[in-house]
């Protein structure tokens, strides 16, 4: 792509981004300020390239060279049974605006509040996250061109025992459409909830190219509790540039579970921050990818403060072209004494075109610490297959069996009993396993 071209594209973004000042979503002064010094950024850094150390191996050049639109407001056709879910509280984001008509939120507990982020920023001046001072180029474009969210706030000792449902619906339109939805989550000291955050394609004739440009942050107050599940089913159009932040204070936990099945290129750069003594954080993933799509995922675990465990498994089964990427950071402060971190990233090969590129990295800075990682490359054992041939198992159903033993290491490790079924009905549906 020449100069003119990548210029002509960020003229797009700047035009659209002039319009954008002048709505009423453009927010409060202090949100005014940080849109403007985002765009800046991004406007001087722009799109990143593969001459980047963090994007060496996934390319976006298919991202920044289409002239994206914020998409614009407007009726939604259809809702799917992926947007009702069978338990707990629902709340839909279409295009990254807060629809009410289709949320479900009736009945909420005492302390727990679900509502517009756009509402939240205006009645409270400090809902400023971890994100805010990120360098990362989609985050600050997510910065300047975010409308609306949603905001769910957990008081203090409020214990909820259905799960949350968070549903992002992207809507395609005749032209290329960039969605930029925005979540934040605040939970209490010693309080407890458990988040399913969901991004779907509309079930529309229209299948326009989408980007969804998605941020997401967590604030655990001390001792507090989340159990976090992110599932992402887009359609193959969906270019998928995610970014989550998790902020632990004292003795708090977060354990998260990413599931990523869609998109033409997926990334997810997942930063948590253990900042309190005794914080422990789990990032558990799965992506499956076939024909030409690219998965990567970034994870950054920071150890600020000492006798802080932190665990993390992420699998990959690649099958066709599909390329996957892992790099998998862990940082040890100096006061963080007593460290204890276990990382393991293995993939699962099933044709020859597939590809795989991993990377774990260690910075550590004390001396106290416990730090292991692993990683793992192959593809299917033929001794296990033989076995399970010998006892008169189909080498397809033989193929299944292990694939889906492959997966259960982080599949289990989802506590919703429904979700967990329907993720395993969707694993084989992507690799047109038998059932």
């Amino acid at each position: 792509m020449s100069m003119t071209q990548v210029a002509e594209r960020h003229e797009t973004l700047v035009s659209d981004f002039e319009a954008f000042r002048t709505s009423p979503a453009f927010g409060p002064e202090w949100l005014r300020t940080a849109r403007a010094a985002a765009f800046g950024r991004f406007v001087e850094q722009g799109f990143p390239t593969t001459k980047d150390e963090e994007w060496k191996f996934t390319n976006v050049a298919p991202v920044a060279q289409v002239a994206w639109r914020q998409k614009p407001s407007g009726g939604f056709i259809s809702l799917d049974s992926q947007i009702k879910p069978p338990d707990g509280f629902s709340a839909v984001i279409v295009n990254g605006r807060f629809s009410a008509e289709h949320s479900s939120l009736a009945g909420l507990p005492a302390g727990v509040t679900i509502q517009p982020l756009s509402e939240a920023q205006q009645s409270q001046p400090n809902l400023e996250g971890p994100s805010l001072k990120s360098a990362h180029p989609f985050v600050l474009l997510n910065t300047a061109f975010f409308e609306d969210g949603v905001f769910v706030h957990v008081d203090p000792k409020t214990v909820v025992t259905e799960p949350i449902h968070l549903t992002f619906v992207s809507a395609p339109g005749a032209e290329p459409a960039m969605v930029a939805p925005r979540l934040l989550v605040v939970v209490g000291e010693q309080a407890q909830v458990s988040i399913v955050e969901r991004y779907i394609s509309a079930d529309a004739d229209v299948t326009g190219e989408v980007l969804t440009n998605a941020v997401s942050e967590f604030m655990l107050g001390p001792g507090a509790y989340v159990d976090h599940v992110k599932v992402q089913q887009e359609s193959g159009t969906t270019f998928h540039l995610a970014s989550t932040f998790a902020h632990l204070h004292r003795a708090s936990t977060f354990r998260s579970h990413a599931i990523t099945f869609g998109g033409r290129i997926a990334r997810n750069d997942i930063t948590a921050t253990l900042a309190g003594e005794g914080a422990e954080a789990t990032l558990n993933g799965l992506y499956i990818a076939d024909g030409e799509t690219l998965v990567d995922t970034h994870t950054t675990i920071d150890h600020a403060q000492a006798h802080c465990p932190s665990h993390e498994v992420y699998k990959g089964i690649l099958a066709g072209r599909a390329k996957g990427v892992f790099n998998g950071k862990i940082i040890v402060r100096p006061d963080a004494q007593k460290t204890d971190a276990k990382q393991t990233n293995k993939a699962l090969l099933l044709s020859t075109d597939a590809t795989i590129n991993t990377k774990p990295q260690l910075e550590i800075f004390a001396d106290d610490v416990k730090c292991t990682h692993g990683a793992t490359i192959g593809q299917l054992d033929d001794n296990q297959m033989f076995y399970l041939r010998a006892r008169g198992i189909s080498a397809p159903d033989a193929r299944n069996i292990l694939i889906h033993a492959f997966a259960g290491d982080v599949l289990n490790g989802i506590t919703h009993d429904g979700l967990r079924a329907e993720l395993e009905a969707a694993l084989v549906a992507k690799l047109h396993l038998p059932s």
